[in-house]
Order: structure tokens, then sequence, then C-alpha cells
């Protein structure tokens, strides 16, 4: 995989837990979706499994997959879970984003 996506331990520990009390298992799924304020929007889901060709990365036991179209947008980045004062949330640090929304759910390339 040429670059690969990073999920940080963070976030590894929040998609468990949510993963836990869904009674699912503990894959988190990256999408990229056209839409949002700058261009297009991450979406994120629990998975079943991942697709065969997803690429797949684990950190601490728990799986983030992502579709071939998605990753070509989100290749490179890290996937963490921040936890301040506004919330909380799941962000990408994309090194391919160009331009982004303040809430961090939206870019642009």
């Amino acid at each position: 995989m040429a670059d690969p996506l990073i999920l940080t331990p963070s976030a590894a520990k929040r998609v468990a837990a949510i993963a836990q009390r869904q009674s699912k298992p503990a894959i988190l799924r990256l999408s990229v979706e056209g839409g949002g304020c700058s261009g297009f929007q991450y979406k994120f889901d629990l998975s079943d499994a991942a697709e065969a060709d997803d690429s797949v990365s684990e950190t601490d036991g728990v799986k983030l997959v992502v579709d071939p179209v998605s990753h070509d947008l989100v290749a490179g980045s890290t996937v963490d879970f921040v936890e301040s004062l506004g919330g909380a949330a799941f962000r990408v640090e994309n090194p391919q984003a160009a331009a982004g929304c303040g809430c961090g759910s939206s870019f642009g390339i």
C-alpha cells in the first residue's frame, strides 16, 4: 500500500468502545462523499467486514478500512479522536487537502 492510513491509539480506543456497545466488530469505515462546505466530506461508519478491495490498516486490534475511490482522496491521512471543550469527534489529518472547513468534516483538493 503506497500511502497507508494511520488510526491513532486514541481513535482505536474510541472505535473499540463504540463497537463493543453496539455488539459489532471493531472496524471503522472511512469514506469520502461529495458535499460539505469545501467540496468533499468525510463519513465514518462501523463496518461488519472489510471488502476485498478495501485498504486496511490496524491499530491495537481495531481496523480502519477505506474503499479504493475514497483511498485516492485520503491516502497518507491520519484518523484521530479528539476531545475538547467544543465536543468530541473523529478528525482526519489529510495531507492532500488544500482547503478545509472550520469543523474539520469537509475538505477540498
